[in-house]
């Protein structure tokens, strides 16, 4: 038997006990297996053990171990930034906070229709990022261009597949022309897609305006979604 780094014991001929969730009245039975997968989901219980304010931090965490973009020093903008995993892990590796000694210190940027609980190490605003004057109000804050603009948005479910996949692909081009608006020649944009047939548009947009072009599903990524990930990198100006 062995024992991990969080301290959990495992071994041959143990497993772990998955949590059955009774439907409630009044619950729909989509809701119950939701709430099912959730409390047996490995990514939900190490996001709460590392402090992390939902699972989606460990697919820009993964994504940026596979690609490098959130260097110490780097200018990152979160869109959509709600509820804030992904700017937890953009202030720890662009150094925003001075933790790493001798690094350039970055910084980190979240915008959100809504207002997001302070996170330090942060700049948070409520901003529609599709005002007109949306792209100058971030370079301002910035005080200047950024190196790094990501997005892990969707558009709210119709409940049809068709029609969300369009509504999602329409908010991941509209955070391309923004990126293309205020990011740093040699940039990253990283953004959330879903697979469907309506993406060829885009991929066609980046090959333009980017060097490398790259569509990937991080393992945090659930296998029964259709959501992968475009990181497009060295911004062409």
């Amino acid at each position: 038997m062995t024992r991990n780094k969080s301290g959990n014991t495992s071994g041959r001929g143990q497993r772990d006990l998955k949590v059955k969730v009774k439907t409630a009245r009044g619950r729909k039975l989509s809701s119950t297996r939701w709430l099912q997968r959730q409390l047996n989901d490995p990514y939900v219980k190490r996001a709460q053990a590392d402090g992390y304010r939902g699972r989606a931090a460990y697919k820009i965490l993964e994504l940026d171990d596979k690609f490098r973009f959130l260097v110490p020093g780097a200018r990152v903008v979160d869109l959509g930034c709600a509820p804030g995993g992904w700017c937890q892990v953009a202030v720890k590796r662009v150094n925003a906070l001075g933790e790493k000694s001798g690094k350039k210190i970055g910084s980190v940027l979240g915008i959100d229709l809504q207002e997001v609980e302070p996170i330090a190490g942060a700049e948070l605003h409520q901003l529609d990022f599709l005002e007109d004057d949306a792209d100058q109000q971030v370079r301002d804050w910035l005080g200047g261009p950024a190196d790094v603009v990501m997005s892990d948005m969707a558009a709210a479910s119709s409940g049809h597949k068709q029609t969300d996949h369009l509504r999602i692909m329409s908010l991941c081009e509209a955070a391309a022309y923004f990126a293309f608006d205020v990011l740093e020649p040699g940039g990253t944009f990283v953004a959330k897609v879903l697979a469907g047939g309506a993406e060829g548009d885009l991929q066609k947009l980046l090959k333009q305006k980017f060097t490398k072009v790259a569509n990937v599903k991080p393992p945090a990524s659930r296998s029964d979604s259709s959501e992968k990930f475009v990181v497009a990198t060295g911004f062409r100006g």
